[in-house]
């Protein structure tokens, strides 16, 4: 099974993007699964539910950070995309923690922003955009080619390695780099680590805890299935 890890601001459009990217891949006959991860209110796993009929959840950070939440619940996320013999998890996460990113080795970290958000919103952004893989930029059609030409400067003088993917959101116009990229993707293995360094903190992600699923971790952890519990040390 391939993991695709979708992060980004709020309005950015990353949405659109995974419904283009679902489509293009359940066309190729490819067996998907989404999962959804945000703070408070999400209907994202209904639409998707609906429109590709495939299995479907989501999870609410509430008090978390989504991606404090996204370590804690990935390891049952992928036990329950298995059980549903998936051959791709997409998950969504809201990502709204700008010193954390929610990619892990082994896995496909997209992050989407878009070209509207000002010249140096890649110079803010953090980890969420120097872990990623791809970085796509939507909204490219309400800029001009010489802002377009900066946004893209300015990613690659945050993440140098990252792949610049410019995608019209609404039509899907540039989506099969992307859809070539995720079928390139090696399968995940059995342990999974969190991409990069957590920052200095109090909870045992935060100090620097990289392994997935909340068996690893002590505080106030978060399960899949269950709200907020105490996990003693």
């Amino acid at each position: 099974m391939k993991l695709v890890i979708c992060a980004g601001p709020a309005t950015t459009g990353k949405t659109s993007v995974l419904r283009h990217l679902a489509r293009k891949l359940s066309a190729a006959h490819r067996r998907l699964a989404f999962l959804k991860i945000d703070v408070q209110y999400a209907d994202e796993d209904e639409v998707f539910a609906q429109e590709f009929e495939i299995p479907t959840r989501k999870v609410y950070s509430g008090e978390l950070c989504p991606d404090h939440c996204s370590v804690l619940v990935l390891g049952d996320a992928l036990a329950w995309a298995a059980r549903a013999k998936t051959d791709i998890l997409l998950v969504e996460t809201a990502g709204l923690c700008l010193r954390c990113a929610p990619y892990v080795d082994g896995g496909l970290g997209i992050m989407v922003m878009e070209a509207t958000s000002g010249m140096n919103l890649p110079r803010k952004i953090g980890p969420m955009l120097s872990l990623a893989d791809i970085a796509v930029v939507t909204k490219i059609d309400l800029v001009s080619q010489a802002e377009r030409e900066v946004f893209r400067a300015r990613i690659k003088d945050a993440a140098p390695a990252v792949r610049i993917r410019e995608v019209n959101a609404l039509y899907g116009i540039g989506i099969e780099p992307i859809v070539a990229h995720v079928l390139q993707t090696p399968d995940v293995t059995d342990q999974l680590m969190l991409r990069g360094n957590p920052p200095v903190g109090t909870c045992t992600i935060c100090v620097g805890k990289k392994e997935i699923g909340w068996q690893s971790h002590f505080g106030v952890v978060r399960a899949l299935e269950n709200q907020n519990f105490y996990r003693g040390e």
